[in-house]
């Protein structure tokens, strides 16, 4: 895969990320109820949860491809679709007022609760499914070139979560999300993902 390709996967992916989800919520929680160790050991179990959602996709994706080609195709516009949904519904979120706040909720095993959280969240593997498909050449190792870009979908988790833990642990305090951080970041996410649709959908 080139490295454009890979590029743009990543800032298609970043917003998502950094959106605040259950994922994101979770990690938070641990981090400002115990100390920087349980956020990133609630970090290590998302990411591991990730990396089994990886492993099915990739050979599920396999097993689509060489069953049916346009089932693959079928798939990527779902992709599209399923962006251009997330992106409208981050927009509208973005219009109305309120804060978020930050549960801090102690569990006695943050990883794995992490890992349930992540392996059990039905919009990460709607992720995988309805976005790798995007970057993906049918004509190439399919299983490898899903699990590249899981790696660095995973890799981008790691880095994003604990960076959060850490900052997090070290305050002392969540303080919740501000009317105005929230509404920015979903904002510009949305916008971003709806540019990531119109590219794709045109390629």
């Amino acid at each position: 895969m080139d490295t454009h390709t890979l590029l743009l996967f990543a800032a298609t992916v970043l917003p998502l990320i950094a959106v605040p989800g259950p994922d994101m919520l979770y990690i938070a929680s641990q981090a400002v109820a115990s100390n920087a160790r349980a956020g990133l050991l609630a970090t290590a179990g998302v990411c591991t949860g990730y990396v089994l959602h990886s492993l099915l996709v990739a050979f599920g994706l396999a097993a689509v491809i060489a069953a049916s080609p346009v089932l693959f195709n079928a798939l990527r516009w779902a992709g599209v679709l399923y962006l251009v949904w997330l992106a409208a519904k981050l927009l509208r979120s973005a219009l109305r007022p309120g804060r978020m706040e930050v549960p801090t909720v102690k569990v006695p095993s943050p990883l794995r609760r992490g890992f349930l959280t992540a392996a059990l969240n039905p919009k990460g593997m709607m992720i995988y499914f309805a976005i790798l498909p995007q970057f993906m050449h049918p004509g190439h190792a399919i299983a490898l070139q899903a699990m590249l870009l899981s790696a660095i979908f995973i890799t981008l988790c790691a880095l994003v979560y604990s960076g959060l833990s850490v900052a997090l642990a070290t305050t002392g305090k969540a303080g919740g999300w501000s009317d105005g951080r929230r509404r920015c970041v979903e904002g510009v996410s949305g916008g971003l993902l709806i540019a990531a649709a119109a590219r794709l959908a045109s390629t």
